[in-house]
C-alpha cells in the first residue's frame, strides 16, 4: 500500500472539523483523493466527555480538546485560559450544541436603513442562499421558520414536540409580543437520541463535523484521515504551494498535492500562514494586504437566567426556543437570543465564574468560584440559561499574534471598543424590556467575549489590498490555496457561524471542483 507521504493527493485539507470535513466530503464524493491532516488523536467513537472536564494538556489531547492554554492580552491584561475549542476528528463541532441558523440578509447585504459595517460581503444573501439550503438538508437541520424573517424558509425537519416547560416557556413570550420559533438544530434525531448538546457522544444522531463531513468522507473510499501530524509550515514555488511540512512522531515529513484547503480555524489557520514566511513571503504565506491574523472577531455572550410561570412542571434543560426580536434594533446591530440547553449546575457555574476571573486577570479570586456556585445552584433552581449572542465587528488591531521563537504559542490581542459596549448596553436593555413579566436574572457582569466563536482572520473580499482571499475563498496570489474554515468571515454576524462554515465550504468545494489551473 502506498504511504500517505508518497501519494500525491488531489486535495489536503488541514483541519478536519466543520468547514474541513465539510469540504472534504464534498471532494471525495466527487472523486478526489482527499487526505484529512488533522493535529488531535482519532479518539474513539465511544467516548463521552464534555468541553471543560479536565485542564491537563495530556488528557485533553487524549478527549479531543484542544491541549494548549490560549494566551490573551484583552485590553492590555495577559492571561491565559483553555479556549473552548475541540482537535482530532470533528473539531470544537463535535463539542458544539448543534445551533445551525442561517443569518439575515442585512448580516451579508448592505441595505437602505441598515448599513453594513464593511459595505456587505463579496458573495450576497441571494448567492449564498442555496448552499444554506444545501447545508440545511446535509446536516438535518430541524426546527420552525423565524415568523419575523421576511425571507423563505431554508428546509427544515419537523422538530420533536415540545416537553411542557418549553411550552410554557414559548406561551409565555408570545404573551410578552415577543415571537419564539423552534431553535434551528442539527440532529437527526434517532432512536434513542440522549440529546448530546455540548458535548461529545458515540451515538450518529448530532450532525457535526465529524458525522456529516470526515466520516461519509471516508467511507467514500476516496478520503484518508491523518491524525497526529502538525502542519508546521506551508512550502511555495512561484505562485503554487508545493507541499505541506508537518511533524509527526517526533518526524518532520512532507505532503503532496494538486490544492490546499486552509480548515484549522480562526485562530491555528492564520498562525500556520503567518509561520510560513519566506524570502518570497517576509510577511507570512498570502500576506501581502497585511491581514492574515487581523481583524479577529467573537460574539459577545449575554446569558441570562429565565423561570418558567410558577407551577409548571419541570421537563429539564431546553435548546428549543430562539428569539431573533432584538436582532437589528434602533439602528444597532444586536443579535439572537437561544436557549442554551443546559442548566445552571454546580459544575457550570463553577467554570463561568472561573472563567471570568481569568478573563479579567483576577484568577486569585478563583476560591471564591465554589462557594459562589453552590449559593447560584440553589438561587437559580429550576431557572433555564439562555444567552443572546451580539455580534462583534472587525477591528484590525484584534488579531492572532505569531512569535517565531515560540511558534506553537497559541496568542492573540483584543480591545473592547467604545461601540461595542455602547451596542452590548442597548441589547441588555432591550431585553430587560423585552422580558417584562418573566422573572429573569442577567448572569453577565461585563462583556463576556464567546472565544469558542473567533472568525475574521483570513477575510475574504474583491480587492487584494484589503483581505486574503477572492471570493471563491482562493489566496490572492496563490493558484492552490483556499480557506474553507470561519476566518475567511467579513463580519461575525448575529448568529452561530457552524451553518455559514459549512454553507461556505459546500461553495468553495464547487469553486474548487470547477477549477482547472
Amino acid at each position: 500500500m502506498t504511504s500517505v507521504f508518497d501519494t500525491h493527493w488531489d486535495a489536503i485539507v488541514i483541519g478536519a472539523g466543520m468547514g474541513g470535513g465539510t469540504l472534504g466530503r464534498a471532494l471525495a464524493e466527487a472523486g478526489q483523493k482527499v487526505l484529512f491532516v488533522e493535529k488531535g488523536t482519532p479518539g474513539l467513537r465511544s467516548e463521552r466527555n464534555g468541553l471543560t472536564e479536565v485542564f491537563v494538556p495530556e488528557a485533553r489531547a487524549a478527549r479531543g480538546l484542544w491541549p494548549d492554554p490560549l494566551h490573551v492580552s484583552l485590553d492590555g491584561v495577559q492571561t491565559s485560559f483553555f479556549a473552548p475549542l475541540g482537535s482530532g476528528p470533528g473539531g470544537s463541532s463535535v463539542f458544539y450544541a448543534a445551533t445551525l441558523e442561517r443569518p439575515e440578509r442585512h448580516d451579508l447585504d448592505d441595505l437602505p436603513g441598515q448599513p453594513h459595517p464593511t459595505g456587505g460581503w463579496p458573495v450576497g444573501f441571494d448567492e449564498m442562499a442555496p448552499w444554506y439550503d444545501r447545508a440545511a438538508l446535509q446536516f438535518r437541520v430541524h426546527g420552525t421558520p423565524d415568523p419575523l424573517s421576511p425571507e423563505a424558509s431554508m428546509p427544515l425537519e419537523i422538530p420533536p414536540p415540545l416537553r411542557e416547560a418549553e411550552a410554557g416557556l414559548t406561551d409565555s413570550l408570545r404573551a410578552a409580543g415577543l415571537h419564539p420559533y423552534r431553535t434551528h438544530t442539527g440532529i437527526a434525531n434517532v432512536g434513542g437520541c440522549e440529546n448530546c448538546l455540548g458535548r461529545k457522544c458515540p451515538k450518529v444522531c448530532k450532525m457535526d463535523g465529524r458525522s456529516a463531513g470526515v466520516e461519509p468522507a471516508l467511507a467514500s473510499g476516496n478520503a484518508h484521515l491523518l491524525t497526529g501530524a502538525n502542519v508546521i509550515r506551508l512550502h511555495t514555488q512561484g505562485n503554487r504551494i508545493t507541499s505541506a511540512e508537518v511533524r509527526i512522531d517526533g518526524e518532520i515529513r512532507h505532503l503532496r498535492a494538486g490544492r490546499f484547503i486552509l480548515a484549522a480555524g480562526a485562530l491555528h489557520s492564520p498562525r500556520l500562514l503567518l509561520a510560513s514566511a519566506s524570502e518570497d513571503w517576509p510577511e507570512g504565506l498570502a500576506n501581502r494586504s497585511g491581514c492574515v491574523g487581523a481583524n479577529l472577531m467573537l460574539h459577545v455572550d449575554e446569558r441570562f437566567a429565565l423561570w418558567p410561570k410558577r407551577g409548571t412542571p419541570d421537563s429539564g434543560a431546553t435548546k428549543a426556543i430562539s428569539f431573533r426580536d432584538f436582532y437589528h434594533r434602533e439602528d444597532m446591530r444586536l443579535g439572537s437570543v437561544q436557549a442554551m440547553g443546559i442548566r445552571a449546575s454546580y459544575g457550570e457555574m463553577v467554570h463561568f465564574l472561573n472563567r471570568m476571573f481569568d478573563l479579567r486577570g483576577q484568577s486569585r479570586l478563583r476560591t471564591l468560584s465554589r462557594p459562589m456556585a453552590a449559593v447560584a445552584q440553589v438561587f437559580l433552581g429550576h431557572a433555564h440559561l439562555f444567552v443572546g449572542l451580539m455580534e462583534d465587528f472587525p477591528y484590525a488591531q484584534n488579531r492572532v499574534l505569531f512569535d517565531p521563537t515560540q511558534p506553537d504559542k497559541l496568542s492573540v490581542t483584543y480591545t473592547l471598543s467604545d461601540e461595542l459596549r455602547t451596542r452590548r448596553r442597548a441589547f441588555r436593555k432591550a431585553l430587560r424590556r423585552g422580558l417584562r413579566g418573566h422573572r429573569h436574572m442577567f448572569l453577565s457582569m461585563t462583556p463576556e467575549l464567546n472565544w469558542g466563536h473567533p472568525c475574521g482572520t483570513l477575510r475574504f473580499g474583491h480587492d487584494p489590498a484589503t483581505s486574503v482571499t477572492d471570493a471563491g475563498g482562493r489566496a490572492h496570489d496563490l493558484a492552490n490555496l483556499w480557506v474553507a474554515d470561519a476566518s475567511f468571515m467579513p463580519t461575525s454576524m448575529g448568529v452561530n457561524p457552524s451553518l455559514t462554515i459549512a454553507a461556505n465550504a459546500l461553495r468553495v468545494a464547487d469553486q474548487i471542483l470547477k477549477d482547472r489551473t
